[in-house]
Parts: C-alpha cells; structure tokens; sequence
C-alpha cells in the first residue's frame, strides 16, 4: 500500500527567478527586458516591489505603440490596470486553476511573505499536472 501523495502547491508548479520591471522603468525598457528574457508578460512592482500590476507584449502594442506614445516616455506603471489576479505559494492546485479560471488569465504571479516568488504559467500546467487538471484549465479559459 502506497502512501497517498500531498497535493501540489503553487510552490511546486511555479517556475522561480521571475524578474519584475519596476512601475517608473520605460516601457522601452520593459519591451527590452522581455525580449532578452523571452518573455511575453513581466509583472510590474512599485517603489516597495509589491506587485502592482502585469505587463504583456500586447499591453504595449496596443496601449503604446498603436496609440503613437513615446515608448522611451511612458512608464511601465502607466500600463498597471487594476488589481493583478496573484495567488500565496502555499495555494493548492485547484486553488491556483480556479483564480486563473475566474480571472481568464495564463499567468499567475506566486506570493510568499508580500514578496513575489514564482510565476505560473501555461507550460507549467502543463508540466506539473494530470491531463485531465489541464484540461479542465482549457476549457475554462479557451472554452475548447
């Protein structure tokens, strides 16, 4: 007989090492923190490093560039909308695919002690769970 498993946490499905861009950095300068990161979403701190919003690579086209703003200008903060969706690193893993299910969102900022810790995303769904969680995950976001 086998001892029954402990659920995941947001700890084990995060990928750690994420790097904010700080709300008074250029999105010029967040575009390029992204780009030799390989990312298309970075999160966005305030002076005290809590988490203050999410940018994407589509939050700049559509929000920036499209709009004909200086990129070397605008502040990644001005691009900070609302409160982020973010989850404790101690979150179970229905806890983590509930909130990215409510808030139709494909990464998810990980919080330990008011600091950010991890970031989860798609691929690490992907890795870290049954078939059927992300599955259940597809559907609700893509409604596939």
């Amino acid at each position: 007989m086998t001892a029954p498993t402990a659920e995941k946490t947001a700890r084990d499905l995060m990928h750690s090492g994420v790097q904010c861009v700080k709300s008074t950095e250029t999105v010029a300068t967040a575009a390029v923190k992204m780009r030799d990161l390989d990312v298309g979403c970075m999160p966005i701190c305030g002076p005290d490093d809590k988490l203050i919003g999410m940018l994407t690579d589509r939050d700049i086209v559509t929000e920036c560039v499209a709009q004909g703003k200086d990129m070397t200008m605008m502040q990644a903060g001005d691009l900070a909308h609302g409160r982020p969706a973010w989850v404790k690193s101690t979150a179970t893993k229905d806890q983590v695919l509930a909130l990215m299910s409510e808030h139709q969102v494909r990464r998810l900022p990980v919080i330990e002690d008011g600091k950010l810790v991890g970031m989860i995303s798609e691929c690490d769904l992907v890795r870290g769970l049954e078939k059927d969680d992300v599955a259940k995950f597809c559907n609700a976001v893509y409604g596939v």
